[in-house]
């Protein structure tokens, strides 16, 4: 019976029927290889906590996405004379789309892996990470928030992640890269809501 796995390193192996991947190792092509570079990023294979560190891949992404957004947006925005308040939507929007073109790959390559690793949600499996942490840090401008804001969008993200409240843990059980996916996105959710609320809080008990 073969075994569904987690990246969740608190989340145990379990027997898994129903979506299994076939018995048969199938051959490795190009594709093959470029969807286990995608769905593993690269940590999957590290022995320990592979979730936290494709967790820490996603925290990396994201400073790439701000630097390039607001080195650009800023610089557009000194030379017109423009609110630096209008940088927020242009930067968000980036954010997002990114976080959407990373779900999307996810959900490919996470497919393909699911069947070259013959595991249900392989825990050598990240991109789900990757993409919950994006959606994680999608309400913490860190031109504002500055590193608190990204380390609690962290460690939420992560305690969701592992605890994956409802949907999440149904949503896990969707088909191949669509379940792999779908639980993140849920804990991601969570963790930006939370994490808004305490930002939030924090900020008002400032001013």
């Amino acid at each position: 019976m073969p075994a569904k796995e987690s990246s969740d390193e608190l989340n145990p192996t379990v027997s898994e029927t129903e979506g299994a991947a076939p018995s048969e190792k199938p051959a490795r092509g190009l594709s093959d290889r470029l969807a286990l570079v995608i769905a593993t990023c690269g940590v999957g294979y590290l022995p320990l906590a592979p979730g936290t560190w494709g967790s820490l891949v996603g925290v990396g992404l994201y400073f790439l996405i701000e630097y390039v957004a607001l080195n650009f947006l800023f610089a557009h925005a000194e030379r017109y004379g423009l609110a630096i308040l209008l940088v927020e939507t242009p930067r968000i929007a980036f954010l997002l789309v990114v976080t959407t073109v990373v779900t999307l790959v996810g959900i490919w390559a996470g497919s393909r892996a699911e069947k070259l690793f013959q595991r249900k949600d392989p825990s050598r499996v990240v991109i789900d990470e990757v993409a919950g942490q994006l959606v994680a840090l999608s309400t913490v401008p860190p031109h504002i928030y500055g590193w608190w804001g990204i380390i609690t969008a962290f460690v939420l993200f992560r305690a969701f992640d592992i605890w994956k409240p409802y949907p999440a843990r149904r949503m896990e059980r969707l088909e191949s890269g669509l379940g792999i996916m779908s639980d993140d996105i849920v804990a991601g959710a969570y963790a930006a809501v939370v994490n808004s609320v305490i930002l939030g809080v924090y900020f008002c008990f400032r001013l």
